[in-house]
């Protein structure tokens, strides 16, 4: 597969890259955010994170905006951050920001026009991280973490796949898009009117289905003006004790849906996953 270069930037003794592709799932070409810490330059092969983003992002918000490079590189670990959505001429949209192109929702969309290039979920499960492990030096450690749509990527395909990581971590997620205006059109769209197939990119849904063996960690803001109507937090979590499962849930007064909320804390997420990353 070929990958063309398309920035270079040194942070932290590491290297922030960005890279396109031409990818066989999505039917389209696309671009992702690759952050090297400095221990790849002495030769050794680090774990890698992977952050999903949210309604209208790129790969570029959490690279730019989080400043996430100081503890990756202290800790030795990789950052991959992909876009939210398959783009470019020819590929199915929307005029609303919450559906098409910057909408994904990390799903495998069934219904036209969607089909043909939405197939977010294989191509975070299996294509680009078959990509990575095969180009760059990194291991097959994986950890998964993301922010609103992003947030509720990776708890959804975390629960679905806990054989391919090693912990779940998310800011702000939509915990329940079967009960919320953003998932409910997301999945009428991509899916249809079959709600069995919404079920199987729920979290809460997962989590009732069955105890995972993955720890959860979970930030949200109180004065997060989405936290009501559309995230939903007290479900993932009563759905979380109804198995008995490790997912914390922490509250921040004061804290909006905001980046500015994401690197707060950030720091406290990457020593999470660096913590269960190396105790696999």
């Amino acid at each position: 597969m070929n990958l063309e270069n398309i920035s270079n930037n040194k942070s932290f003794g590491g290297w922030h890259k960005q890279y396109t592709h031409q990818s066989e799932v999505l039917n389209c070409a696309m671009r992702f955010a690759i952050f090297l810490p400095p221990q790849v330059n002495e030769g050794h092969k680090v774990p890698v994170l992977y952050w999903l983003s949210g309604l209208t992002c790129t790969d570029e918000n959490f690279m730019q905006k989080a400043g996430v490079q100081r503890i990756a590189a202290e800790l030795g670990m990789a950052i991959v951050a992909p876009d939210t959505s398959p783009r470019g001429e020819g590929v199915a949209n929307d005029e609303g920001y919450d559906l098409g192109q910057g909408a994904g929702f990390y799903v495998n969309a069934t219904q036209a026009p969607w089909a043909t290039h939405f197939k977010m979920y294989d191509y975070i499960l299996d294509e680009l991280p078959n990509l990575i492990e095969a180009n760059f030096p990194v291991t097959s450690q994986r950890a998964i973490s993301g922010h609103s749509m992003g947030g509720h990527g990776a708890l959804m395909i975390g629960l679905k796949n806990q054989s391919r990581f090693s912990s779940i971590s998310a800011f702000s997620p939509i915990t329940n898009p079967t009960q919320c205006p953003w998932g409910e059109k997301a999945f009428t769209a991509y899916l249809g009117d079959n709600k069995q197939a919404w079920a199987e990119y729920d979290s809460v849904e997962l989590l009732k289905a069955g105890k995972p063996s993955l720890p959860i960690l979970v930030d949200q803001g109180s004065e997060d003006g989405f936290l009501a109507e559309q995230l939903k937090p007290e479900n993932l979590i009563a759905a979380a004790k109804s198995v008995d499962a490790e997912c914390e849930l922490r509250m921040h007064a004061g804290y909006d849906h905001s980046y500015y909320f994401i690197a707060s804390f950030i720091e406290d997420h990457l020593r999470f996953h660096h913590q269960h990353l190396n105790a696999k």
